[in-house]
């Protein structure tokens, strides 16, 4: 019997694909446990239909953080640093600290994770991190430290 699957299964396959099993398997575990459902015209024409509803905002998903990596480029964002009296400074810039800049300074949520600080920023001047936007976009954001 052909089932399409509702969710990935061990040893099976994964969601959305089109697997061959035994009748009493469908029967007795995938369709109880809704873990699949019989693979019939209508129920094919509907993961056909699904499948291109997810493409689409996936696609409207990679739209938007290309736009937002753009949008990024052109913002820089200051954070301040004490620093002692011979220029030595205390501290680091976290990624932490950068997020909550960004949303300060122009209300932009950015996620704290997927900040990409190679190195703790421990001078001053113009510093560029990296910010992975989506799989396939990393943007740009440059961080201004000054003194305090």
């Amino acid at each position: 019997m052909k089932v399409i699957l509702l969710q990935d299964v061990k040893a099976l396959g994964k969601k959305g694909q089109i697997v061959n099993v035994s009748d009493g398997y469908a029967r007795n575990y995938v369709l109880p446990h809704k873990v699949g459902v019989e693979a019939t015209d209508k129920n094919k024409n509907e993961l056909k239909l699904q499948q291109a509803h997810e493409d689409k905002l996936a696609a409207q998903k990679l739209a938007e953080a290309q736009e937002l990596a753009r949008d990024l480029e052109s913002k820089k964002i200051e954070v301040k640093l004490k620093a002692g009296e011979n220029g030595a400074v205390f501290g680091s810039i976290s990624s932490k600290e950068i997020a909550e800049a960004a949303k300060k300074q122009f209300g932009l949520e950015l996620d704290k994770k997927k900040i990409v600080v190679d190195d703790p920023i421990k001078t001053f001047g113009m510093h560029e991190v990296a910010i992975k936007l989506h799989p396939e976009v990393t943007g740009r954001l440059y961080v201004l430290v000054s003194q305090l």
